[in-house]
């Protein structure tokens, strides 16, 4: 019986395979909810592939705001395809399986893309205020050099804040329970399925919640209110509105990024049972196909200069027609 109970208790996490259900209760759904976001994440792909196509061949494109920009089409791409692939083999083929490794891989890359996502955010907001409130001064703060280095920095810091996920998943003992009721592996839903103490890992959470998106949500509002007095402070209405047009499509951005995480991350512990778990599935889901698919229409409809170039590639490839 003693036995029986270490074998229990102390399973070896090289032996562990997890099995993903996608979305609680909407299983027999699946097909049709895989629908939108199959078409949302070829969107995503190929709108952000276009993106960085654009800014990459046109000289014209490459100043601060279309380099951050293409750093944000980037870190699209690979966050819905960290997670998109599998939660489609799920729903398609009910390939729910994978391998403890695999998991904790792909719990790290998708909290440090995240991450990452949301110091590009804060990063485009500085060029923002910059543009806005010292626009005399604005490429010679803003140099290539000096994006190259925020981008950096941008990773160094993701890489360091969730690098340390893989150690406190790593610690836990684990005993047998092995079913993901979600269609990708993320921190918390590892570390529940664990047989000892959590705390740690949920402390941590907090932590990397409260001092990286939170603060880069704060950081990027008092950027946004410094905005705002200047451009206030400005004589001419029509000036007035071509700086806070120039501010939208970022604004945009910053809401989808940020509305669906933040109603995450509090109706997660503030919730309690009175939000169904298929609802936030379902939006943990799509959050990470709609953001990455509607980033590059936004900037398309609403950047002139992105608009004209996409016109111009395509009546180029009507004339070759």
């Amino acid at each position: 019986m003693t036995t029986s109970s270490n074998t229990l208790n102390y399973t070896n996490v090289r032996d562990i395979w997890y099995t993903m259900i996608g979305i609680p209760g909407l299983e027999e759904s699946h097909i049709w909810i895989s629908i939108p976001i199959c078409s949302m994440y070829i969107v995503a792909i190929a709108g952000n592939a276009l993106l960085l196509f654009l800014i990459i061949t046109e000289r014209s494109l490459h100043e601060p705001m279309y380099l951050f920009l293409s750093m944000l089409a980037l870190a699209d791409i690979f966050l819905s395809t960290v997670t998109t692939p599998k939660m489609l083999a799920i729903f398609w083929f009910q390939a729910a399986g994978i391998s403890f490794a695999s998991c904790v891989s792909q719990m790290f890359f998708l909290h440090f893309i995240f991450v990452a996502e949301s110091a590009i955010l804060l990063a485009m907001a500085f060029d923002r205020y910059v543009a806005i409130c010292y626009p005399l001064r604005y490429t010679t703060i803003l140099t290539t050099s000096v994006i190259i280095k925020m981008g950096i920095a941008a990773v160094i810091r993701s890489f360091f804040i969730c690098f340390p996920l893989i150690f406190l998943v790593y610690r836990l003992t684990y005993c047998g329970r092995n079913i993901i009721r979600h269609s990708y592996c993320e921190h918390m839903g590892i570390a529940r399925l664990a047989c000892d103490s959590i705390k740690v890992n949920i402390y941590y959470g907090m932590i990397v919640a409260l001092f990286s998106i939170c603060l880069d949500a704060v950081l990027i509002i008092v950027s946004y209110a410094l905005i705002l007095c200047a451009v206030f402070r400005i004589p001419s209405r029509d000036a007035r509105l071509k700086a806070l047009g120039t501010c939208g499509s970022h604004v945009c951005v910053i809401l989808l990024f940020y509305t669906p995480a933040f109603f995450s991350f509090f109706a997660h512990r503030f919730g309690g049972h009175s939000i169904p778990l298929h609802v936030h599935i379902l939006l943990a889901n799509l959050y990470v196909v709609v953001p990455p698919s509607v980033n590059p229409i936004i900037y398309g409809v609403r950047t002139k200069q992105i608009q004209e170039r996409i016109i111009q590639m395509f009546s180029l490839g009507k004339s070759f027609c």
